[in-house]
């Protein structure tokens, strides 16, 4: 992904996009990460899980494909594509691929251990 005009270049996003594995069936990659802001293309297998964690970040993950269980401070739902959730900063939540998907995930400020 390149910079929108008249901004600066995006940050070193710790592998220039390329795709690393995260749980056993996801792997992700960071699409861009500038400014406060950080967005990562996360694909699941079926079954695959990206375990309950939290972080200080605020998050939006945006189901782009497939289908998940995705849990916030205990509470689940189901995101199809399409659908979108919020996760305030040190809640814990994970999800888990009913279906092989996609999540796009927003982070704020950037998280620098995922660069």
């Amino acid at each position: 992904m390149t910079a929108a005009r008249g901004s600066s270049p995006p940050a070193d996003t710790g592998g220039s996009g390329e795709w690393t594995d995260a749980e056993p069936g996801v792997r992700r990659r960071i699409r861009i990460a500038q400014g406060s802001l950080m967005l990562m293309e996360v694909e699941f297998a079926v079954g695959a899980a990206g375990y309950e964690h939290r972080h200080p970040h605020e998050q939006i993950s945006h189901c782009v494909a497939g289908r998940f269980e995705y849990i916030v401070d205990g509470a689940s739902q189901t995101l199809r594509a399409g659908d979108s959730v919020y996760v305030p900063g040190n809640v814990l939540h994970g999800a888990k691929a009913l279906e092989a998907g996609t999540l796009i995930d927003i982070f704020t400020p950037i998280r620098h251990d995922l660069l």
